[in-house]
């Protein structure tokens, strides 16, 4: 790691990495195969804050901030392995990929204290993880409704309004540079953090 630490990825343990290791890990592991109709890919780092923010939006209520800090970390072992592996190609990786990522889960679960999903919880931020999947698929990736209704199977509409937008500026969906990307991250992480006490 950029840290010194170092990361066993067979048997990692939550003192493995520090959130600055995991903030750049994932701005630069990128989503779509790392296809874009943009200058840049998208990073999972993006694509983590978009679901923060949509998913507050979903909520009529303020989120406890561990919920928060949940919905951000949701792709942290991807940031630690360095591999989001693309929807479609995941039932070919096996139960060896599965345990391996439910280790690196485990890790990131104990290091920042997230409370496990319960069935509610994780349906509703699976609805934000689909809306940010599919409205990503047309605005970043270029693809039509249609083919993420059906290459994707994901029913949702997409939305128009970046959900980043409002607090960021810039140009709507348009895919941040690592270095952005990396330090927008571990703001939200440290504020979240900072909150959740």
């Amino acid at each position: 790691m950029p840290s010194g630490r170092r990361l066993d990825l067979l048997d990692p343990t939550p003192f493995d990495w520090d959130d600055e290791d995991l903030a750049l890990g994932l701005a630069r592991t990128f989503r779509w195969g790392g296809h874009s109709a943009w200058p840049h890919p998208l990073s999972v780092a993006q694509h983590s804050i978009s679901v923060l923010y949509l998913r507050r939006a979903m909520s009529t209520a303020p989120l406890d901030p561990l919920v928060e800090l949940r919905e951000l970390l949701h792709d942290a072992e991807e940031g630690l392995l360095g591999f989001d592996a693309i929807s479609v190609i995941k039932p070919f990786l096996g139960d060896g990929f599965r345990q391996l990522t439910a280790r690196l889960e485990n890790a990131v679960f104990l290091r920042y204290g997230l409370p496990r999903w319960t069935r509610t919880e994780h349906a509703l931020h699976k609805r934000a993880d689909r809306l940010a999947a599919a409205s990503e698929a047309v605005h970043v990736a270029g693809w039509s409704a249609q083919e993420v209704r059906r290459t994707l199977k994901i029913a949702i509409e997409p939305v128009d309004e970046d959900p980043l937008h409002a607090h960021y500026g810039g140009t709507p969906w348009e895919p941040w540079p690592a270095k952005l990307a990396c330090e927008r991250f571990l703001e939200q992480l440290a504020a979240l953090r900072q909150s959740a006490g």
